[in-house]
């Protein structure tokens, strides 16, 4: 565009010559004559009485310079790639109609074909060539316009973090506004139909409140199978939720994560600016705990799109369009399981310990998210913090008391002991490694006494002033019952004792002053 105004005013008002235009401006002087013919062309029409569209010739005289590569041959096509492209082309429709979609040839990997096969070819011809072959064309979307309290999305992402020093995995389920953007995260062991469950329900209950339509893509937790090519059936644990709090659903299509494209967008940003710079925690509840402060930060941040509004102040005009809510939602299930001969029940292969009194019954389980609560005939018998790894044995060693009085040999070497807290075992190890059925004793003595680890150890440390090298279960209880501060152990030999004793009674046949010595002698 420069070259050509420089040409037409060199031209045109300096009155230079085409030869010494096109030597001095670097252009060959066919270009520089079919500018200024053109312009002269336009010039003469626009100033003709003739009729002429104006702004036609107006635009055409200002417009920038533009080549004709219609008719450009291409260099690189040949009809060999052409066939061999359409070889590829027509193998992937057939493997599509094998249910074999995933195993089709993309562009890359027909790029790499070719140049096997010795051709010099690269990747944007290949591209357009595919593009121009399969009739590929840009897809064309509808801006969509939301009503408070009407839509809200959801989906999953995969999150890495470290917890007490492990790499773990976790589910992070993400739900977001369609209205203002309202972000709400957690995240979760596994994406299962009680994660699923507990998700919602913990997002309705923050919320205070449950948007009328849930939009989901085609998950397992949510789709439970195809019907034709685009209905779907829900699966069970959607249409519990669905009847509960009164909300509806819908499906995205195949492979069109547009059709929810808010939550799309949240997965990546919610997940980016959580654990990008902080992915190592205590625990999973402290790794929640910080999900929900990014996300608060997140929602108050001013919005480009909505006026800068943030979505805070979007989602209190949309509080008032939401749906009642209910009491949480019972996100679990039930199970009956039998007792085996270690005392314990199976779920999701882990086992987990119950009353030893429960062995070859029959009790039902109340399997969470992130906890088991078990049950004899209605009566509560035992909780469990649920496993969410493979086979791993979860023993309390409070469950088999009575059968380990009867064993006391079988201590040491159990996955009771070596699951119990640190302090238990430092206890055993210290004072009761040959007295095991002394230690069970204790164990047994504060359950029945509800007594805490650290009231004994508070205990210990008074006896160890006293007599270091003579703990026992006896003299813990001692020190409990009497409620003293200090107790104080005699220190004398069994013969003083004898002779303590005698003498007390002696005192008290004297007529006179009650104090004799151990020599005989009167004080």
């Amino acid at each position: 565009m420069h070259k050509k105004q420089e040409i037409i005013i060199r031209n045109f008002h300096d009155g230079e010559s085409k030869s010494r235009i096109a030597r001095e401006v670097g252009v060959c002087r066919k270009t520089v004559r079919n500018y200024i013919s053109a312009y002269s062309e336009e010039k003469k029409k626009l100033q003709s009485n003739e009729k002429f569209n104006e702004k036609e010739l107006i635009e055409e005289i200002v417009k920038a310079p533009k080549y004709n590569c219609s008719n450009r041959k291409k260099k690189k096509i040949t009809d060999e790639i052409v066939r061999s492209v359409k070889d590829c082309l027509a193998e992937n429709r057939k493997k599509k109609s094998r249910g074999q979609h995933k195993q089709q040839m993309k562009k890359i990997d027909i790029l790499e074909h070719l140049r096997e096969q010795g051709f010099d070819i690269g990747y944007t011809s290949i591209c357009g060539l595919v593009n121009s072959l399969e009739n590929i064309h840009s897809e064309t979307y509808i801006k969509q316009k939301y009503s408070p309290g009407e839509i809200c999305e959801f989906d999953w992402a995969e999150v890495k973090i470290f917890i007490a020093g492990k790499l773990r995995t976790f589910q992070q389920a993400v739900f977001t506004s369609a209205y203002g953007n309202y972000r709400y995260s957690y995240l979760f062991p596994k994406q299962n139909t009680q994660c699923f469950q507990e998700a919602h329900a913990l997002f309705f209950e923050h919320l205070g409140g449950v948007f009328r339509t849930i939009v989901y893509d085609n998950m397992k937790v949510a789709v439970r199978k195809f019907v034709g090519k685009y209905e779907k059936e829900a699966t069970r644990g959607l249409l519990q939720l669905s009847m509960y709090y009164n909300f509806d659903f819908r499906f995205c299509n195949i492979r069109a994560g547009n059709e929810k494209g808010h939550v799309e967008r949240s997965v990546e940003y919610v997940r980016r600016k959580a654990f990008s710079r902080k992915d190592n925690f205590s625990s999973l509840e402290e790794a929640n705990e910080h999900l929900l402060s990014v996300c608060e930060v997140l929602n108050r941040k001013p919005q480009k799109g909505n006026k800068e509004q943030s979505a805070i102040e979007l989602f209190e005009i949309e509080k008032e369009y939401l749906l009642p809510v209910f009491q949480k939602f019972e996100c679990a299930r039930l199970a009956d399981l039998r007792v085996d001969k270690y005392g314990t029940i199976i779920v999701d292969s882990c086992h987990y310990s119950v009353p030893e009194n429960y062995t070859g019954k029959i009790i039902t389980a109340k399997i969470y998210s992130s906890e088991i609560i078990c049950f004899f005939e209605d009566e509560k018998i035992c909780i469990h913090k649920k496993s969410h790894r493979f086979g791993e044995w979860i023993i309390k060693i409070e469950h088999y008391l009575q059968t380990l009085k009867r064993k006391p040999g079988a201590v040491r070497s159990s996955v009771a002991f070596s699951q119990m807290k640190e302090g238990f075992q430092n206890i055993y190890r210290k004072y009761f490694s040959s007295k095991s059925r002394d230690f069970i004793e204790l164990l047994i003595y504060m359950k029945e006494n509800n007594l805490s680890l650290q009231e004994v150890q508070t205990i210990i440390f008074k006896l160890e002033k006293l007599c270091p090298s003579s703990i026992s279960t006896v003299k813990i209880k001692t020190i409990i019952e009497r409620n003293e501060e200090e107790y104080t152990f005699p220190k004398t030999s069994g013969i003083e004792k004898i002779s303590m004793r005698q003498l007390s009674d002696l005192n008290q046949l004297m007529p006179h002053k009650n104090n004799l010595t151990a020599s005989g002698g009167i004080l």
